[in-house]
Parts: structure tokens; C-alpha cells; sequence
């Protein structure tokens, strides 16, 4: 199985810290199922860390745009998009809202 790798630092300069990317790479060859287990299992694990917070909700993000034209996990990407920016915008604050803010715009 080849496993996609994230090109967002040859695009835009950042730098991953997780391999959140790549495990819903991973995910995506196994379906919804899994996808949702691996964002499940992500964002219980690492919600109260607002750096990895924020990369995850870029993954979704990514992977919403990444699968624009698949029926099922197009629309499971950005449900799980929403959950993960709602949170961050809810309970980040201070410097961490900030380096929310910043990174994801």
C-alpha cells in the first residue's frame, strides 16, 4: 500500500508535527469506518493540545478538499472538519487561540 505524504510545507512553509496526515491516509483506504475511528481517536487523544488541535483540523480540511468529488468521505471530512474547528474555537484562548488563528489562515 502506498501512503500519501503531505506537501504542505514545500507549499507553504509548515512544518507537520503529527502524522495525522498520513494516518487518515491510511484511513481513507479502509472507509468511513475508519476514518472516523482515526478522528475519534485523534481528537479524544490530543484535543487538549492546541498545536495538534490545529494540524488536525487542517488535515480535515485537506482531506475534505483532497476528496471534493467522493460522496462519502467529502461530506465525513468536513462534518469532522466542523467538529474539530468548532472546539478549537470554543475553548482556545489567549495565545493559543492566536496560534490557531494564525496557522490556519
Amino acid at each position: 500500500m502506498t501512503i500519501k505524504t503531505w506537501n504542505i510545507e514545500e507549499m507553504t512553509g509548515y512544518k507537520p508535527l503529527t502524522t495525522f496526515y498520513e494516518d487518515f491516509s491510511i484511513a481513507d483506504k479502509f472507509g468511513k469506518e475508519a476514518v472516523e475511528d482515526t478522528f475519534n481517536r485523534a481528537f479524544d487523544e490530543w484535543k487538549t493540545d492546541y498545536k495538534y488541535l490545529t494540524e488536525l483540523v487542517m488535515v480535515m480540511s485537506w482531506k475534505s478538499f483532497e476528496h471534493e468529488t467522493n460522496p462519502i468521505l467529502c461530506p465525513l471530512y468536513c462534518k469532522l472538519y466542523d467538529k474539530a474547528d468548532s472546539y478549537a474555537c470554543k475553548n482556545l484562548k489567549g495565545a493559543e487561540q492566536e496560534y490557531y488563528f494564525r496557522t490556519t489562515d
